[in-house]
């Protein structure tokens, strides 16, 4: 037996069951082979909807159409949730004037796109020596970005790099 699955009519393992109607009617403890017949009397299913219960609770339904919901519900969540992916943005201490303003245009873009945008500065051979430019460079993207972005993580070094995290602002 599949485990996303539901027990339902001979599956049941119980001796007796708390029996509820099509309706949402109590109709009380009963025992399995009688609530499985009033059900197939009403041309529905007895499906266990709380098995660790004692008795456990089971319901008189449509198990087809109850399926069928369930899998409406999945994928309308599915079509309402959004994905949100960190972009990634280097950059150099020693990045020219006309490719920092390339790479802000990026930035930008993925912002307004709702992405998060992580930027790493990397630091070549001697460049490590000037991590202070490093920590500018990055000082200066958020100044040229605050009215789009804040900061979600400050910067921080690890090995030859200074990461940040940008978020759009809401």
């Amino acid at each position: 037996m599949p485990q996303d699955s539901v027990r339902r009519n001979e599956m049941i393992r119980a001796r007796e069951v708390r029996v509820i109607g099509a309706e949402g009617e109590q109709l009380g403890i009963l025992s399995r082979s009688e609530a499985i017949t009033i059900a197939k009397e009403a041309g529905l299913d007895l499906v266990e909807v709380a098995s660790t219960s004692e008795p456990p609770v089971c319901r008189i339904m449509d198990y087809g159409k109850f399926k069928y919901e369930q899998q409406k519900k999945k994928q309308e969540a599915k079509k309402r949730q959004t994905v949100v992916q960190i972009k990634e943005i280097k950059v150099r201490p020693k990045t020219d004037e006309h490719d920092y303003e390339t790479k802000l245009r990026h930035i930008r873009r993925f912002l307004e796109a709702g992405d998060r945008c992580k930027v790493t500065v990397f630091f070549r051979g001697r460049d490590i020596v000037h991590k202070d430019r490093g920590v500018l460079m990055l000082e200066r993207i958020v100044q040229d970005l605050q009215e789009i972005a804040k900061v979600d993580q400050e910067a921080r070094a690890e090995g030859r790099t200074l990461q940040m995290l940008l978020v759009p602002r809401k």
